[in-house]
């Protein structure tokens, strides 16, 4: 019985890649800003390689890595959570998803408000704190729906819970998803709900992503299709828009991330757990909290005994990441860098370097391979390189 742990660490880049400066990204590197902190402590996934890892000086390499590992190019056009994980998954974009840093159309929110029969207030790339905070008191008292982006491809619909009751807000996300077609399919529509009394406004964890469809088959569709079992945890069900899943669990966070995780390591199923830990993005690299950022990865690498404690014979572990947001530069975007790709288990060669990979889809060809399904989609499997005989 095969069963591959896929876990995403959102955001955890390791290092500008070489055409950072076209994204205004010269100079991240999100791994080394956390490992600035007094709070970083990483020792079992530096056992693993981590730190062995080609461009990675942020500390120190072992001797004898008990992993395998890369680094891992993005070879999509884009640094936003949708593409970086459909291309893990085999999907390559030649294109980025359409931002919107001026705000959406006139025309779109007008046919957007015709259709809610609700007026649309802000309309501009916001942090998602701030702007309940600067627009949350005029939504309670007029109902609007404050609407906005970021630098990501999302349209964002933030309303309080007593005004807009949640079922509701997501119909209106709904609403949105079916407009936002064409030039201006988004990878992502947001419901974001809130609660609380003007000034002391709070999200609430009833967040819920409404997600592009994928352009095309991913590994996920293929390792349903073959019979496997395909497990969502996290907003990896929301960023695959259910596509090619057959069962999943949201989280509201990494602890719950890391329990649903090592709850699936001791449970009989074939196939992949596919997990995404969103606090580094979330929480900690938008807001600039290198600290925060520290603890999340130390909090993380805790959990990483119990993993590979309760591994079976024919299981694999990985941990990568979908593109980086350095928490120590003056940008709170994402950030065009390069990834890491650890590969753990009872049948994984200790300390193979992989060096840097052209994508990321190296990976899902790779679990593919490894559940010998024929491989339809983009990306070179490495099975042979990390598989002992």
């Amino acid at each position: 019985m095969k069963r591959v742990f896929l876990m995403v660490l959102d955001s955890v880049g390791i290092g500008e890649m070489p055409d950072a400066a076209q994204y205004g990204d010269q100079g991240s590197n999100t791994l080394a800003a956390a490992a600035s902190s007094q709070y970083f402590s990483t020792p079992n996934m530096q056992a693993l390689g981590l730190f062995n890892i080609d461009g990675v000086a942020c500390r120190p390499g072992v001797e004898h890595p008990k992993g395998a590992f890369a680094r891992m190019i993005e070879r999509s056009k884009g640094k936003d959570t949708t593409i970086g994980h459909w291309e893990i998954a085999g999907i390559y974009s030649p294109r980025p998803l359409p931002t919107y840093p001026e705000g959406f159309p006139a025309s779109l929110l007008e046919e957007f408000s015709r259709r809610t029969g609700r007026r649309v207030i802000c309309n501009k790339p916001y942090s998602g704190t701030e702007v309940i905070k600067d627009y949350g008191k005029e939504h309670v008292e007029t109902g609007a729906l404050i609407v906005y982006t970021s630098a990501d491809s999302v349209f964002q619909i933030a309303a309080h819970e007593s005004v807009v009751p949640v079922e509701e807000l997501y119909q209106y996300c709904g609403i949105a998803r079916e407009l936002l077609t064409g030039e201006h399919s988004v990878g992502r529509v947001i419901a974001r709900p809130f609660t609380g009394e003007y000034p002391d406004f709070t999200r609430t964890s009833n967040r819920h992503d409404f997600s592009l469809l994928p352009p095309g088959v991913t590994m996920l569709d293929q390792l349903s299709a073959a019979g496997l079992d395909v497990i969502a945890v996290g907003k990896i069900n929301d960023i695959f828009a259910g596509q090619g899943i057959t069962r999943f669990t949201r989280t509201s966070g990494n602890s719950k991330g890391l329990a649903r995780t090592l709850e699936w390591v001791k449970k009989d199923f074939q196939g992949i757990c596919f997990v995404n830990l969103v606090d580094f993005d979330m929480l900690y690299g938008h807001r600039n909290d290198v600290e925060g950022y520290a603890k999340g990865l130390t909090e993380v690498d805790r959990a990483v005994p119990d993993l590979l404690e309760n591994l079976r014979e024919d299981d694999l572990l990985m941990f990568t990441a979908d593109h980086g947001c350095d928490p120590s530069t003056p940008s709170t975007d994402h950030s065009r860098e390069y990834t890491p790709w650890l590969i753990a288990g009872p049948r994984v060669k200790k300390g193979v370097n992989l060096g840097t990979l052209p994508s990321f889809a190296d990976i899902g060809a790779t679990i593919l391979d490894y559940f010998d399904v024929k491989q339809e989609i983009t990306g070179i499997s490495r099975l042979k390189d990390i598989l002992k005989k």
